[in-house]
């Protein structure tokens, strides 16, 4: 097996330098990124960031003005074909026919792929049991829920059994309880060993789903790693400890001295910054306990991707000599 094999059966997707203008606009501005066989993977961005123009250049849609992309092995430029036949594509909007049933929708699928009458049966079998549509499965289409909609556009991409899955905003408009049940099929068709990469708004979506997320921004990688690393990179811990209008105030800050301190003294609120949470927490309530300084409650916050989505795409701090 030479380099490139021996590459291509770790990685599902590589990318390499990648960039894409339309007329004077440049989108795409020399991404690089990686996906490896069988996990989950965020491309996380605000609106323009360059999401689904990746995904569509991924997926054949789009041809790319520079760099390299292979897809299961496959250069999507030169071996467009191969590439196709390798992946499934839900797009942010659900691109079935309203007229036709759901089952009907599959059969027809199934035959486009060029799968045996038989076969397409079987899959759509298959796929309306997995994907809980079997009682709507004679049923038109535009008579189906947003929930039931988005699940047969996913169940469609996965006629033929691809191993590779590409989600563009899956769960765009959905309701939470359809969002929820969406997030539970993703995480099995990852179980079942599918390499899925997955674009999202949604900072709860990819800290549930992803083994690794990028964010991009300005048609730019501009962070990548685990949910936990990207959140360690925006601060500590946070502990907001309310101190008893029956104690002194002053009092409490003397006995937390030494800790990166913020004082909110009309809320009487102390506010303390602790990169270990856990045993700050056990080490300011004891010494607050020792001061005599009763304390009427305590939170402990921890960053949320929320957090980091603000502080990684704050152009105005990256252009002033933040991260880029």
């Amino acid at each position: 097996m030479d380099a490139l094999q021996s590459y291509a059966a770790t990685n599902a997707i590589e990318v390499s330098n990648l960039r894409k203008s339309f007329k004077d606009h440049e989108v795409l501005h020399g991404i690089d990124l990686t996906v490896k066989r069988g996990t989950i993977v965020a491309l996380l961005g605000p609106n323009g960031a360059g999401k689904t123009t990746t995904i569509r250049i991924l997926s054949t849609l789009l041809p790319p003005d520079g760099g390299q992309v292979r897809v299961n092995g496959y250069d999507v430029v030169k071996q467009a074909n191969e590439v196709r036949a390798s992946i499934g594509l839900t797009g942010q909007f659900a691109a079935v026919d309203q007229y036709l049933t759901g089952e009907e929708n599959l059969l027809m699928l199934g035959r486009l792929y060029r799968l045996s009458r038989a076969d397409a049966k079987r899959r759509t079998r298959e796929l309306l049991e997995q994907f809980d549509l079997v009682d709507a499965a004679r049923r038109p289409v535009k008579t189906y829920s947003g929930g039931m909609k988005r699940r047969l556009d996913l169940a469609m991409s996965l006629i033929a059994a691809p191993p590779i899955i590409f989600l563009d905003e899956p769960t765009t408009g959905l309701d939470p309880r359809s969002r929820l049940s969406m997030w539970a099929l993703i995480k099995d068709l990852a179980n079942n060993g599918a390499t899925i990469l997955l674009t999202t708004q949604y900072m709860e979506e990819a800290d549930q789903l992803a083994d690794w997320i990028m964010v991009i921004d300005e048609g730019c990688i501009i962070a990548e790693g685990d949910a936990n690393s990207l959140k360690a990179r925006v601060g500590a811990d946070h502990i907001d400890v309310t101190i008893s209008q029956r104690s002194n105030f002053a009092l409490a800050q003397q006995a937390v001295d030494g800790h990166q301190l913020q004082a909110i003294v009309e809320q009487r609120v102390l506010t303390i910054a602790a990169s270990d949470g856990a045993t700050s927490l056990r080490h300011i309530l004891q010494r607050l306990d020792e001061a005599q300084v009763e304390v009427e409650s305590v939170t402990m916050r921890r960053p949320t991707l929320d957090d980091v989505f603000l502080f990684l795409t704050d152009n105005g701090s990256r252009k002033n000599g933040g991260e880029r």
